[in-house]
């Protein structure tokens, strides 16, 4: 496996980043994860909330593969196009997957009283223990995709080689908060931040949550992300503001500390994150972090030349292959 970002090259008609990050709504692309086998599954929290998850079994598994935990983004869940793809596969590829619900996302909104961000990093401590044991016998990897990635990231440098993870990726992870906030929010993205506020709305106060009335109208009333933030987000989980929320759990803060070897991909024209924040980043700090940040493939996009698999789905499935021995 060559971690080359020239390796991409876009599929006609998917240039610029924006063709790429809206392709897959444009070709309403659907994905069937037949003749695999799907069940679903259920984690319980002290807390009350409960977490579901969708495990993906390969029609023919190999024996010696970890379970690959996959990991949505904002807005996102089980059923989300980029999740589905990368489960199928992995799927043909032999490894067992486990597509979960965050706090409050998808199938799990209705059994969770609260609610899924980007620093929840103790969701992942708390479900990790509570995975089965036939299931992680050969081992645990994790991929996490935009927010999910955020998450994972942040997670991983926490607990640094105490993790029972031990092959990581992330896809257009947020690592700086503030500034992806500020580049979504520019003109520009006036559409992509009017549609993602609404389904934040929608997932807040869907069936199960437990906000106040006052909660609800400023959910209901926040004009932006970084006003739902402000009102909801940080008020709730004890920061002082989005400000401080987002200083507090910014990713970058926490990759120092990564110990298992983590893919990290991002493109260069995401129009939600800003390129520099990765380019910027001190990656030979810290050998464990393999950055492949290719100039083009927008948000979760990644379509490539000659292949209608998206490009990161390969090379997530190569570098899991790379460490399938634990």
């Amino acid at each position: 496996m060559s971690l080359d970002p020239s390796t991409f090259r876009p599929r006609f008609p998917w240039w610029g980043g924006d063709l790429q990050t809206l392709a897959n709504r444009l070709r309403g692309v659907t994905v069937d994860l037949a003749p695999h086998r799907s069940e679903r599954l259920s984690f319980p929290f002290d807390d009350g909330d409960t977490l579901l998850a969708m495990l993906d079994r390969p029609a023919v598994p190999q024996s010696t593969r970890p379970l690959v935990l996959l990991i949505h983004g904002l807005t996102g869940a089980e059923a989300s196009t980029y999740v589905l793809s990368q489960a199928r596969l992995l799927l043909e590829r032999g490894f067992t997957v486990l597509r979960l619900n965050l706090r409050g996302a998808g199938p799990s909104r209705a059994l969770c009283r609260g609610q899924y961000y980007a620093g929840r990093s103790q969701d992942l401590r708390a479900l990790l223990p509570l995975l089965p044991a036939e299931l992680t016998r050969n081992g645990i990897a994790a991929v996490g995709y935009s927010l999910g990635g955020a998450m994972l990231l942040k997670y991983l440098g926490e607990e640094g080689a105490t993790t029972p993870i031990r092959a990581a990726a992330s896809v257009c992870a947020p690592i700086d908060l503030a500034a992806t906030c500020d580049y979504m929010l520019r003109p520009r993205n006036i559409v992509y931040h009017r549609h993602i506020l609404g389904q934040m709305k929608r997932d807040a106060t869907g069936e199960g949550a437990a906000v106040s009335a006052k909660e609800r109208a400023a959910i209901l009333s926040s004009k932006s992300i970084r006003e739902y933030d402000e009102v909801f987000i940080a008020p709730r989980h004890g920061f002082a503001g989005a400000d401080d929320y987002y200083e507090r759990c910014k990713p970058v803060r926490f990759m120092a500390g990564i110990r298992i070897p983590t893919l990290v991909i991002a493109s260069l024209d995401d129009p939600w994150i800003p390129g520099a924040t990765y380019t910027s980043y001190d990656w030979a700090g810290n050998t464990a972090l393999h950055p492949l940040l290719p100039q083009s493939g927008g948000h979760v996009g990644f379509h490539g030349a000659g292949d209608n698999q998206p490009w990161s789905d390969r090379i997530v499935a190569e570098f899991l292959d790379r460490f399938h021995r634990f």
